[in-house]
């Protein structure tokens, strides 16, 4: 089988695409994959690393308000859509499918319009336009909140969950706290707000930290390379402190997850899938910043079953979060309530269960 996927602008986008494509790989090794992507997006930089073949095509989003930028975006789209086709007709794969950006909807448009089985997959409860764009148009639309069916065609719409949940829990216990200077069987925080770090978090952590060093539990913060130094400076002291572990990024972040008892962190589809396949109760913190406010609402639909608390961005402070901590470390039967909540709520076959979307529209 020949499968083209296509996705960018986010890891939240690409992990799961690429989470996809490796279960494939182990369960169907003869199948051949191509990732088209845009020519500067994040993509550009992960997926050649992966060894998976790799195309780009040249666009970029419209703007919201009125702008002649928009005149040029309209161009673009049309030229993507040309490059697209030129694309599929050489590869020729028996199913497409988008993990969402600008440059699957150019590419699933055009391999829809050449009659070529499509599918969408969208990570977050509330989709963006593109995805409801393409929903259209498509064969078949994966959604992993059940408040996303909503927004689409409801005889398309399968709950098929992100490929990521599939991926972690093969990850086990084990030492790997240790590799951080933190002791493996003491209850253990992870605090990370993304790979580049979070400017309110890293606020809110280094006002907690002196609290945070008398627990009885322990604390690994990744603060993002940008924010480490800030930490270094003004906690030189903090070294010293036996349950607190500062970094400025942790590379095997998966495998952590599998070894911790609370996460406190963003409200991205992708992390959420991680840790709820895991059964990790967690504190989310949702950024503010992106499209339609979707992380309020991915943490809420969380909030309502009992697996997260959330503190809104801005009112993070050090003592909010330590009392947030507090509340559920110190707390052992609601720990594991909201554990057994987080649990329900992850789709551990996700991949899996995709990998059957796409057989049910292969010919």
């Amino acid at each position: 089988m020949k499968i083209l996927v296509t996705g960018g602008g986010t890891g939240g986008h690409i992990y799961p695409a690429l989470a996809f494509i490796r279960y494939v790989e182990k369960i169907h090794p003869n199948a051949e994959f191509l990732y088209v992507g845009t020519h500067r997006g994040l993509e550009n930089k992960i997926v050649p690393e992966t060894g998976i073949p790799f195309k780009t095509i040249k666009i970029q989003g419209f703007k919201r308000k009125l702008s002649m930028d928009n005149i040029k975006t309209l161009q673009m789209f049309m030229e993507s859509l040309k490059r697209s086709k030129e694309i599929l007709k050489e590869f020729q794969p028996d199913v497409v499918i988008g993990t969402g950006g600008y440059v699957s909807g150019s590419v699933v448009y055009a391999a829809a319009r050449l009659k070529i089985p499509t599918i969408v997959h969208e990570q977050n409860s509330v989709p963006g336009i593109t995805n409801k764009f393409l929903s259209l148009f498509v064969d078949k639309v994966g959604i992993c909140f059940p408040d996303a069916a909503q927004y689409f065609p409801e005889k398309k719409t399968v709950l098929v969950g992100n490929p990521r949940a599939q991926e972690v829990i093969a990850n086990g216990k084990s030492e790997v706290l240790s590799d951080y200077g933190l002791t493996p069987d003491r209850p253990t925080v992870l605090i990370f707000g993304g790979s580049q770090g979070a400017l309110k978090i890293n606020q809110a952590v280094i006002q907690a930290l002196p609290q945070l060093a008398k627990k009885d539990y322990q604390v690994l913060y990744a603060s993002g390379d940008r924010y480490f130094q800030e930490l270094n400076e003004k906690f030189e002291a903090g070294k010293t402190w036996s349950n607190i572990s500062l970094q400025p990024y942790i590379k095997n972040m998966t495998d952590v997850m599998a070894n911790v008892d609370l996460l406190i962190g963003r409200a991205g589809a992708t992390s959420i899938a991680e840790f709820t396949a895991l059964g990790l109760p967690a504190i989310l913190i949702p950024s503010p910043y992106v499209t339609n406010d979707h992380q309020t609402k991915n943490a809420q639909s969380l909030v309502d079953a009992g697996a997260v608390s959330m503190i809104k961005d801005d009112e993070l402070t050090g003592e909010r979060l330590t009392t947030a901590i507090d509340d559920i470390m110190d707390d052992h039967t609601l720990r594991e309530q909201m554990a057994d909540a987080s649990r329900k709520e992850g789709i551990p076959d996700a991949a899996e269960r995709l990998w059957r979307m796409v057989n049910s529209i292969v010919k």
